[in-house]
């Protein structure tokens, strides 16, 4: 198993008290079409997360905008959105839910950086600063759903009620 997902297992493990089954592909699956393809699934069962940098507005206008210190709250804010592979994020209705005045796709360095994690691998849990996370209700519609899990060729299964619990995320539609 790749360094990375075996991080990302024992993060769950240690973490969340779950033993999660990664699975790894030769082929990669760094986009959701990808992924839906190597685990035989729909595209709309894969949970993206995608980390987003608010700017502007208050941190405190939706009870869970507040950033810790750890995630840089003297910098602009992130929030992670797990959004199915089929449906767009909407950035506008993000700035939105948080009370940001803007909000765009975050820097990949400061990704790693806050997360811990590189873009293509961002799993939905197990990161390294607690950032605030919404839950894209798609999602719901699936008795199994399927996450990154450290790298751009591994993921994990769960049901998506497990996911939204682990996450501690909130459901709200924020997709286009």
């Amino acid at each position: 198993m790749h360094e990375r997902a075996a991080e990302f297992s024992e993060r769950a493990r240690e973490r969340h008290g779950v033993d999660l089954d990664v699975l790894e592909f030769d082929a990669g699956t760094e986009t959701a079409a990808a992924a839906a393809d190597a685990v035989g699934c729909d595209t709309a069962a894969i949970a993206s997360t995608i980390v987003v940098s608010l700017s502007g507005g208050e941190a405190g206008a939706d009870e869970e905008a507040g950033a810790d210190e750890e995630a840089g709250a003297d910098e602009d804010r992130l929030v992670a959105a797990i959004t199915s592979g089929a449906n767009r994020l909407d950035l506008d209705a993000v700035a939105e839910r948080f009370g940001a005045a803007s909000a765009a796709m975050a820097d990949p360095e400061r990704i790693r950086e806050v997360v811990g994690w590189s873009i293509g691998g961002v799993p939905p849990i197990g990161h390294d600063a607690s950032i605030p996370t919404v839950f894209d209700p798609t999602l719901t519609g699936y008795d199994t759903v399927y996450g990154a899990a450290g790298t751009p060729s591994a993921v994990f299964e769960t049901d998506p009620e497990t996911l939204v619990n682990l996450a501690e995320a909130t459901v709200v539609d924020l997709t286009e």
